[in-house]
């Protein structure tokens, strides 16, 4: 069974497709990693084959060094966990010169997460990765940990919509908007993003959540609030997505709590095109491998000769 190419045969030799297309650009299969959860590939690398990987999406990369935020900053909770990390990142520089050179030896896609402060900032960076082998930019307008009042702007659809606007004219490669799920109305986000000429949008990012010490009496993260993920997520992930896929008509990248490919394929059932496996590699780096294999076993019982059948066939 060949999964590299994105197609493979079952038994009676029909031959099966996993290729999906986003704005264009063609994946293997629909399964990605999730910004911030897989570094850059390089220490994932030992454990998994990247060119297998329909797409490498990097952590996220802002215009000049982030040293994050205070310590602790990770904590455990039934069923996932909390992050306030802050965007820790080397820097465009940096990841420029390092890491999009590391990830070319491989023959997988490569999606950049681009974070920032203020809108001047992420163009900064979009304005740099224009002549970069990255093949579609992910923009990070949700990441609910992060001190600026910016980053609530991505819970403000005018202000979506104009950001978008704004990296589109200077964008060399197609532009994802990584929507935040800490909205009253998620559809109204994606529309506005739409509007703004997005090519895709993924979601969701991690919701707002608190968890207190009691033997110490304070906050577990220093940062009082962190960004909730893994399976607990999942069925807000999956409703989200959902809601999106009857609200626009761009590519979805679902993501939320997947484990394996029974997960994902819910999020392909609801609506999307593609997904992101993300917490998920912290407790089983072979998640990604996993969840590509799962899918191909389950068109194979399922006589599905091509994944796109199964894009959004919950209605």
């Amino acid at each position: 069974m060949q999964g590299r190419t994105g197609l493979f045969k079952y038994g009676g030799g029909t031959v099966m497709n996993t290729k999906v297309k986003i704005a264009g650009i063609e994946l293997k299969n629909p399964v990605m990693t999730a910004s911030g959860t897989f570094g850059s590939g390089a220490e994932y690398s030992e454990f998994v084959d990247l060119n297998e990987l329909g797409a490498v999406v990097t952590k996220g990369v802002a215009n000049v060094a982030w040293p994050g935020n205070p310590t602790p900053r990770i904590a455990e909770i039934h069923s996932g966990m909390m992050n306030a990390i802050g965007l820790q990142n080397p820097g465009m520089e940096v990841f420029c010169e390092r890491d999009l050179p590391y990830l070319q030896q491989f023959d997988t896609k490569v999606i950049v997460n681009v974070c920032g402060h203020a809108p001047e900032e992420y163009l900064a960076v979009v304005e740099r990765l224009a002549d970069e082998p990255a093949d579609m930019l992910e923009i990070n307008i949700s990441c609910p940990n992060v001190n600026a009042n910016f980053l609530a702007f991505g819970q403000d659809p005018k202000h979506v919509e104009e950001l978008t606007a704004q990296i589109k004219k200077i964008a060399k490669q197609p532009v994802i908007m990584k929507l935040t799920p800490n909205v009253t109305d998620i559809a109204e986000i994606a529309r506005a993003a739409e509007a703004g000429g997005a090519d895709a949008v993924s979601l969701i990012n991690t919701l707002t959540g608190m968890k207190i010490d009691i033997n110490r009496r304070t906050f577990a993260l220093a940062n009082k609030t962190g960004g909730v993920s893994g399976p607990c997520v999942k069925p807000i992930a999956v409703r989200m997505v959902y809601q999106v896929a009857q609200a626009v008509n761009i590519p979805i990248i679902g993501m939320g709590g997947i484990q394996n490919a029974e997960d994902a394929l819910e999020f392909i059932m609801a609506g999307a095109t593609a997904v992101s496996i993300g917490t998920a590699n912290f407790t089983n780096p072979y998640a990604t491998i996993e969840t590509i294999r799962g899918i191909e076993a389950y068109m194979e019982r399922n006589k599905i000769e091509d994944i796109r059948e199964l894009i959004g066939v919950v209605k």
